[in-house]
């Protein structure tokens, strides 16, 4: 029997579909459904690599773990990265296909991505029972409309009722809900068959005339207000950097003070998140000289385009506050392109990276990066090199990377590979998610308070996984608490299995 699918669409980006979408793949999962994510096309710069080394949104990834199913390429196979230049790299189906501009992949691309994504869908209603879409953007962009295949288009191919999400911490969230509806289609519009207020702040009486006015005008109901919730569940794009970036803000308010450089191309950044976790640690996101400061740890997280951010370090003057740093006998951690960036010589002869000229490193680890045309995209182990620690993570990456002195690997990878490199205070690698790594984590961090004369902190953790289940859990039960669920369920045609 075909699957039921609901889609999660908003008046705007940043609204929190992702975060409702991941909420629903739990709780649908929690009351006994096979149930699966899906977005037809997405564009984020954080993303996930599927068991099978595919390549998808990092979001749908979480989803699918909220789910409690293995992600695959249908639940994203469309992703765009972009690159530099009004330039994205086209990942179909979790493989490169090619870097275009935005104008030819909305004048060119689009009729071949379409039937992809449908397809895409039409299998996954095959082997599940509910499917949660999750749109992109908004659905009633006039100029963007015609050629949007994340919204409406995959609505009416998974035959999917619509969950209409607004964002009320913005302000204007009645104005943005009654216009979108008005911009749409009638068989669009007929497709809403509810409607979510959500990132509430205050006493939700005070919002009651005005859900009893939206319903009316609209004839659609509300289904429910959905307090703010700060759920420690990835970010799905930079968009959420700036919320990040003040999570902690004060330096002098922490033990140690991490500055991580936000290179204009940041990609993966959640690989940071941890750290945010860590008892006396202080995460800034740093883009100029001025706001440097003298931190205790440097981070050069990774990046879509390696060559073109290592010159913006250049021209900000960034990099000599790295090596200032870095002659201090202070930690620096590059990842992936960062680590790139923190070798000797990075070699484009083919001009995958840019414009083909070649770039001298930060020389802080004595490797070389030669750029290659095949990306690696792979789920990858390995034991922490002179330990017996293992530790797992994903490479994301062009370049193949050689080490040019005696330098210790970081990383002995399961598959007789090596990975990495650390030269005293400097350590580099292509694992993203290693400080997922929670024991390894705690450890980093008592290793820093050590070198400023503090106390260790217990290396008693929670194992990432452990903190993830709880994280989708408190996700589902707040959205559970905030909606009615029986009008959902009638909604999508369910049975309701009380658990």
């Amino acid at each position: 029997m075909k699957a039921k699918a609901v889609m999660i669409q908003g008046t705007s980006s940043d609204v929190g579909k992702s975060m409702l979408a991941t909420a629903l793949c739990r709780h649908f999962s929690n009351a006994g459904f096979r149930v699966a994510p899906f977005k037809s096309q997405n564009m984020a710069l954080n993303s996930f690599v599927t068991t099978s080394g595919g390549e998808i949104g990092r979001a749908q990834g979480v989803q699918a773990e909220a789910a409690r199913v293995d992600a695959t390429t249908d639940m994203n196979p469309i992703l765009l990265k972009p690159k530099h230049d009004m330039m994205s790299e086209i990942i179909v189906h979790g493989k490169h296909h090619l870097d275009m501009t935005a104008r030819d992949y909305r004048h060119k691309f689009v009729d071949e991505a379409l039937p992809i994504a449908e397809a895409a869908i039409q299998r996954l209603q095959e082997q599940y029972d509910v499917i949660v879409l999750e749109g992109a953007g908004s659905p009633a962009e006039i100029n963007l409309k015609a050629r949007d295949i994340a919204n409406m288009k995959m609505a009416h191919a998974a035959d999917a009722d619509v969950l209409l999400v607004a964002d009320i911490d913005r302000g204007g969230v009645f104005a943005s809900i009654v216009g979108t509806l008005a911009l749409l289609d009638d068989d669009e519009r007929a497709r809403v068959k509810g409607i979510i207020i959500n990132k509430f702040r205050g006493m939700k009486e005070l919002l009651d005339d005005g859900l009893v006015w939206l319903e009316d005008y609209t004839g659609i109901p509300v289904l429910g207000v959905v307090p703010y919730m700060n759920v420690q569940i990835e970010a799905e794009d930079s968009l959420a950097l700036s919320a990040l970036r003040f999570k902690k803000p004060k330096r002098d308010e922490f033990a140690i003070d991490v500055a991580v450089i936000q290179l204009p191309r940041i990609s993966n950044f959640t690989d940071i998140d941890p750290l945010m976790d860590e008892p006396g640690v202080g995460v800034r996101f740093v883009k100029t000289t001025a706001d440097f400061g003298k931190p205790d740890v440097v981070i050069l997280p990774g990046t879509k385009s390696t060559i073109y951010d290592l010159r913006w370090l250049r021209e900000t003057d960034l990099d000599a506050c790295v090596l200032q740093h870095a002659r201090q006998s202070k930690p620096v951690i590059g990842i992936c392109g960062g680590y790139q960036m923190l070798g000797e010589q990075l070699l484009d002869p083919h001009a995958i990276e840019g414009d083909g000229r070649d770039e001298l490193g930060l020389a802080l680890l004595p490797i070389t990066t030669t750029f290659v045309g095949e990306k690696r995209t792979v789920q990858m182990s390995g034991t922490r090199y002179g330990t017996e620690d293992i530790l797992t993570g994903y490479e994301i990456h062009l370049g193949r990377t050689e080490r040019t002195a005696d330098c210790a690997p970081f990383l002995l990878l399961d598959n007789g590979r090596t990975d990495g490199a650390v030269c005293e205070h400097v350590l580099g690698t292509y694992f993203h998610g290693i400080f997922h790594n929670r024991a390894f984590t705690r450890e980093l961090v008592n290793t820093w308070r050590t070198q400023k004369g503090l106390a260790p902190l217990s290396e008693e953790v929670q194992s990432e996984k452990e903190l993830r289940e709880q994280a989708y859990n408190i996700a589902a039960e707040h959205f559970e608490q905030a909606i009615d669920m029986d009008k959902l369920y009638r909604i999508m045609g369910l049975e309701r299995v009380m658990q």
